[in-house]
């Protein structure tokens, strides 16, 4: 089931994507996807509501707003070899602010502090409900879904600050969508970034370091996750510098594709 937040006639609500999107895109659909709207939100029972927009109508929100966003970085070996670092022995934690949150179509301000912004094609878990100490076995009843991220990166900062909050917490540095898809197996999914429209990353899933379970696992030994909250997994191989005018696209299997364009900061 894919999950999408969005936003018509200045009303915001949660509905389940109907219909096949590729298809669309294509031209080949019949009637094109649709959006049910739900009653209340998707970290609970919920019904579907049987009142339906089509989904070329409405615009795509961020498909959460996390309290938090932990990422986790050099989680991909050969991600963590092209920038001249060693792999962590254990899961490497750090935050983005609720504030970096962006979904998509949703424009990425260029920092005016940073002359070398890099895209991060990532994998994120959508966190469905209150947890803290999960053990492993039960990971999956914690999740709601996952959806595509986009850990843009001021890396001429990131070298230069021992924190990296600046670097990696910068308004519209996270985005997120285009939904959440709550049935998938997360294990070994491609995933691939272009920048118009040329590739610039291509992996798996299945090439982390350290699971999606030793994530969560690791993460909730030392605070609580919210429903809503949002863990990315790290990037694979193939990082590189965005600029101005620059479309920016992050494709993962089963889920869809995130698109955003870099513009000035103003």
């Amino acid at each position: 089931m894919r999950i999408a937040r969005f936003s018509i006639d200045g009303n915001v609500a949660f509905g389940v994507v109907e219909g096949d999107v590729e298809e669309a895109k294509a031209g080949t659909a019949d009637g094109g996807p649709v959006l049910d709207i739900i009653k209340g939100h998707p970290f609970a029972e919920f019904e579907r509501s049987g009142q339906k927009v089509p989904l070329s109508k409405v615009r795509l929100l961020p498909p959460v707003l996390p309290n938090k966003v932990v990422a986790f970085g050099r989680n991909y070996a050969e991600h963590a070899t092209e920038l001249g670092n060693a792999v962590p022995d254990a899961p490497f934690a750090f935050f983005k602010p609720s504030t970096s949150v962006i979904g998509p179509g949703d424009p990425i301000a260029y920092p005016s502090f940073s002359e070398e912004v890099h895209h991060e094609a990532e994998l994120a878990v959508v966190i469905g409900r209150m947890c803290r100490e999960v053990p492993r076995e039960r990971v999956k009843d914690v999740i709601l879904g996952y959806t595509c991220a986009n850990d843009i990166t001021a890396r001429d900062v990131q070298k230069r600050e021992k924190q990296w909050a600046r670097a990696k917490g910068f308004d519209t540095s996270c985005p997120l969508g285009p939904w959440v898809e709550t049935e998938l197996d997360p294990s070994d999914l491609g995933i691939m970034c272009t920048v118009n429209g040329e590739q610039r990353q291509l992996g798996r899933t299945g090439e982390m370091i350290h699971s999606i379970e030793d994530l969560i696992v690791n993460i909730t030994e030392a605070m609580t996750l919210l429903p809503g909250d949002v863990v990315l997994t790290g990037t694979p191989a193939g990082v590189g510098p965005i600029g101005v005018g620059d479309e920016v696209a992050v494709t993962i299997e089963g889920i869809g594709t995130l698109t955003n364009k870099v513009i000035k900061r103003g």
